[in-house]
């Protein structure tokens, strides 16, 4: 393993790094990667990709937190939304995906079945 920090292209990185079998460097291990546009990755990384637990800082504000697999929104998730808005759930694929919270910018909790961006029958989730 090798721990190494370097600016190429104004791109930042931070973190474990290790030849792959072709003798190339790539990412492995937990680091942080910065975009000279403002994007910021903190988390794991497998074979050079995001790949397990990490967050994905966008500067527009949109933030996700979760499971990547192969540089993509896979599994167990939450995506704020630049507005504030929450979808707090399961991706396939960078896809909205399967049972599901919506929180709203009032704070209201909506849940209901999620496939890509259509959620059919969501039902205010009401506390009492």
């Amino acid at each position: 393993m090798v721990t190494r920090m370097s600016t190429l292209f104004f791109i930042t990185l931070e973190g474990e790094c290790k030849r792959n079998e072709t003798g190339v460097l790539e990412r492995s291990g937990t680091g942080i990667h910065k975009t000279p546009n403002g994007i910021v990755y903190t988390g794991q990384w497998k074979h050079d990709k995001m790949n397990g637990t990490g967050r994905l800082d966008h500067p527009s504000g949109a933030v996700y937190e979760g499971n990547f697999k192969e540089n993509m929104f896979h599994g167990t998730g939450t995506y704020t939304f630049p507005n504030g808005t929450k979808y707090c759930g399961n991706f396939d694929e960078n896809k909205l995906e399967g049972e599901a919270d919506f929180i709203d910018t009032q704070g209201l909790v909506w849940r209901g079945t999620f496939h890509y961006t259509a959620a059919p029958g969501l039902k205010l989730k009401l506390e009492m």
